[in-house]
């Protein structure tokens, strides 16, 4: 058993389908594994009770409910006085939330909801097993009105989808894990996202050895986004960064505060980088078509991704671009104009919503987001699981759509794929701080830890 979060490499998840696949053969060759797993959650259980109260267990009818019911025999048999049952005891030191769990497909009655809304307001911390009840394994959102909002959660045998993306993030607390010694036999439904390698620099390396970025966005009242993308990809390390701030005429710097950054255009670089949409504005719409056409790489984000959803024949120029040469970078509202939806029914799926994107538009998606999804035609969908609220700042994401051009000026063989799993997992990382954490304190984040 370990405490999951943050990851140290890329792990596989499961979704609820494999998860009980997997399930079914580790039962069929383990006939312990209950018992395994009800002795994981007891020994977890010792270490979070809080108080001399007793730790109420609240057991459902399934495997979930029968892990729980272990659990308390094992806590009883090391003298801790345990209330099996859904009514709530008098001042219980922790809840065990083995209610319901995996095999979750309708939304919970209201006698459930009932229980689940006593070990809310008992006053105990509170344990699920494997999924708080009432959490949607695949999806990582409620599956009626209510689900438990656990302290800790401890997911046996996979890691699935739900915990990490949606609202998995607010519901779970600390994630630990424990495989109970099985070793997964079914095909990962995505990926949870590790650290990358950091980027080497030879030695005898130069400014041109490490790439150019073209930024290409920061209409009239709007040149903060852009000068923040382009802040952000020289801080990551490319070798040139360019901005085309849109309207601005004359001599004028590209940005006084950086004095490193330049004007330049598509005429004069076009094997850049692109980075384009940063604060674009409606001039946006009349650039695209030569960047889409001549940039080798691209990224887009902004009020490039809200010219693309209102203009078809963008839509094809960008489907006609080669598969990992072009990365998005909507947040669910930009989502949904791209897909012609609502944003809520982006947000109650979003692995399905970002892969359904990157297959219409043949590109790379990062649907940002807590748990920002990563998905591309051909490839396994990756799920960021760093980050937090302190990023939900103005231009946090004009900051990643600079650095992931910087990371890709330096890497001009890496497919746009990997370039996003990397640049969003680091971005989050970097955002891992307290309060609220300002763009441009973000890019020195990220300059510190790469």
């Amino acid at each position: 058993m370990r405490l999951l979060l943050p990851t140290t490499t890329t792990l596989p998840l499961f979704d609820v389908a494999a998860s009980r696949r997997i399930e079914a053969r580790a039962l069929a060759h383990s006939p312990d594994l209950m018992e395994r797993a009800g002795l994981a959650v007891a020994k977890l259980a010792l270490a979070l009770r809080r108080g001399a109260g007793p730790v109420w267990v609240v057991c459902g009818p399934g495997n979930n409910g029968g892990d729980g019911h272990v659990a308390a025999r094992r806590l009883r048999e090391v003298g801790v006085d345990v209330h099996v049952g859904h009514e709530a005891p008098q001042h219980p030191a922790l809840v065990i939330d083995a209610l319901l769990g995996l095999g979750l497909n309708r939304a919970p009655s209201a006698e459930l909801c009932v229980t689940m809304a006593a070990m809310q307001t008992c006053g105990a911390p509170i344990l699920a097993v494997d999924l708080p009840s009432g959490l949607l394994g695949d999806t990582g959102q409620a599956a009626g009105e209510r689900a438990v909002r656990a302290d800790h959660t401890l997911t046996l045998l996979t890691l699935k989808p739900g915990l990490f993306t949606g609202e998995g993030r607010a519901h779970t607390g600390r994630i630990w894990f424990d495989d109970l010694g099985i070793a997964a036999d079914d095909e990962p439904t995505a990926e949870l996202l590790g650290p990358a390698a950091r980027l080497e620099r030879s030695a005898t390396s130069h400014k041109g050895s490490h790439g150019q970025v073209l930024v290409v966005g920061g209409a009239p009242g709007m040149q903060g986004a852009a000068r923040l993308a382009a802040r952000a990809a020289l801080a990551c390390g490319a070798g040139r960064v360019y901005v085309d701030l849109l309207g601005l005429s004359g001599d004028e710097g590209a940005d006084a505060g950086r004095p490193e950054l330049m004007r330049g255009s598509l005429a004069e670089l076009p094997q850049a980088v692109g980075v384009i949409g940063c604060g674009a504005g409606p001039a946006m719409a009349a650039a695209l078509p030569g960047l889409l056409r001549e940039l080798p790489r691209i990224v887009i984000d902004a009020d490039a991704l809200n010219a693309i959803a209102a203009e078809p024949a963008l839509q094809d120029l960008l489907r006609a671009r080669p598969v990992g040469t072009t990365l998005l970078t909507p947040h669910p509202l930009e989502a949904a104009r791209l897909l012609g939806r609502d944003t809520a029914s982006i947000q109650a799926d979003r692995l399905a919503a970002g892969s359904d994107l990157a297959q219409r538009l043949n590109c790379t998606v990062v649907l940002k987001g807590s748990g920002s999804v990563i998905a591309t035609p051909g490839e396994r969908p990756a799920i960021c699981a760093s980050g937090g609220p302190a990023l939900a700042t103005a231009g946090s994401g004009d900051v990643l759509a600079g650095w992931l051009g910087g990371l890709w000026a330096q890497q001009p063989q890496a497919g746009a794929h990997a370039i996003a799993c990397a640049g969003v997992d680091a971005h989050g990382r970097a955002g891992e701080v307290a309060g609220a954490l300002r763009a441009g304190d973000l890019i020195e984040h990220l300059a510190a830890q790469a």
